[in-house]
Order: structure tokens, then sequence, then C-alpha cells
């Protein structure tokens, strides 16, 4: 390579991306299905150049440091104004490496007070997709709350099951009438579960008394009627787990 070329490398200096995710689980789940292969694709607008030394800062709400990882750019994709990106190769990605950065990954996964500022973290299961998003965004918008709230969704009882026997949650709110399986079925089976015996479970319905009887047979902490208020699943939520207002 000329001399004037290795020069023009050499003045480069290393380059920061950001990748902000929604929540732990999204970082989670793109570091199983993609980042722990050594490798990934960042789209960015930046003009880099192949060879480029990288700073991947991954991170989320909440999070209290990034998880850093050193990279350097292998390809560059230019594809049209809204799909250009790099593909990033991480160097130093040994198994020590690897092993360090998944202690960190399950550190967060845990919620560990040492690496994400606390939250409560809640499974909305609803099949109603305009409601949903409703709930969704005015709980993670902190305009009702001081509390921080990590949420998770569903939109029928056996991806809600599945869910629930494989990870963890502080508070359950679910309509009573779901495809699938149902609400009372839900929350039938997961009261079988030891840890989830005191699990707040908040369920909903426009289904009147008999869905009240029938979600509170099956266990449910509480019953809201639809329609209902952000502020009524909100207080709800804080009065079940004891927490100040």
């Amino acid at each position: 390579m000329p001399a004037d070329e290795k020069r023009n490398l050499g003045e480069r200096s290393p380059v920061s991306l950001v990748v902000d995710y929604d929540g732990a689980e999204e970082l989670y789940r793109d570091y199983t299905q993609n980042l722990s292969s050594g490798g990934a694709f960042v789209h960015t607008d930046r003009e880099l150049q192949i060879g480029d030394s990288i700073q991947l800062q991954l991170s989320f709400p909440r999070l209290l440091a990034p998880v850093c990882i050193s990279g350097i750019v292998r390809w560059v994709r230019s594809v049209s104004e809204n799909d250009n990106g790099v593909g990033i190769e991480f160097t130093d990605f040994d198994e020590h490496a690897r092993s360090r950065l998944d202690a960190v990954l399950n550190h967060i996964r845990e919620r560990d007070p040492e690496y994400v500022e606390p939250s409560l973290r809640v499974l909305l299961v609803e099949d109603n997709p305009h409601v949903a998003r409703l709930i969704r965004d005015g709980l993670e918008s902190g305009r009702y709350s001081e509390t921080a709230f990590d949420l998770v969704g569903a939109s029928n009882g056996g991806d809600a099951l599945e869910m629930l026997l494989t990870d963890t949650f502080d508070v359950l709110v679910i309509d009573v009438n779901l495809p699938l399986v149902d609400g009372p079925t839900v929350i039938r089976k997961i009261r079988q579960e030891a840890r989830y015996a005191d699990l707040p479970v908040i369920a909903v319905s426009a289904g009147g008394k008999d869905a009240e009887d029938a979600a509170m047979e099956a266990g449910a902490s509480f019953f809201i009627e639809k329609p209902m208020r952000l502020r009524q699943i909100i207080d709800t939520m804080r009065n079940l787990l004891n927490l100040e207002n």
C-alpha cells in the first residue's frame, strides 16, 4: 500500500456506533441470534470505510452502562436512503471475551441492580392491538407514574403461557377472552407454579360479572371492567405490590 494511503488510514479515528434497543429482551435476543456469531450488521448513515475501527455501544432504556464491543468494518452496504449500514467483525472475540459478554448479558437479563435501573416487568396479554398499544405507550411514556415499566406483550393465551413458564415477570395484566387459551386457564395454570403463587394478576374484560367470576375463581388478584383507564391499571399494580404512590 502506498505511504500516503497508509498515513490517511492511520489518521482516521475510531468511530463509536450506538445501537439503542427497546429493552433488555431485544438486546438479549439480538445477541442470541446475531451478535454471538462474532459480528453484526448495523444500520447507519455515517460514511464509513472498510477497515475502520468501530466501538459498538449496545444500550436500552435504564441500562446503567452500555455494553461495548470493539470491531472492524468488513463491508459497507448502500442500497437506499433507509437501507445503509456496515458489516462489523468483532475483534478479540475469543472464548474468554464471549464468556465475559455472556456473563454481562445474564446480569442484564436477571435485572441485576448493578447493571439495570430497577423497573416493574409487566406481561400484557391483550388480543386487541389498539388497546395493547394504548396501554404500552401510556406505561412506557412515564406520564402517569414515576415507576419505570418494562412491558412485554402477547396477543393470545398460548404465547402468554410460554412466556410465563420460560421467563419472569412482576405483574400480569390479562384479558379474560383470548384466542387459543383463555385468560382464566392461563391464570389457573401459572398459579400451579410456586414462583407465581403470589404474582399480582390483573384480569380485564368487557364480559361483566361472568368474566369477573371466571377470572377471580381462577386466581386473579383483581378484576377491572373494560373500558378501563390506564390510571386504574397503574394504581392497581402499585397497590398490589405495596408501592408508595
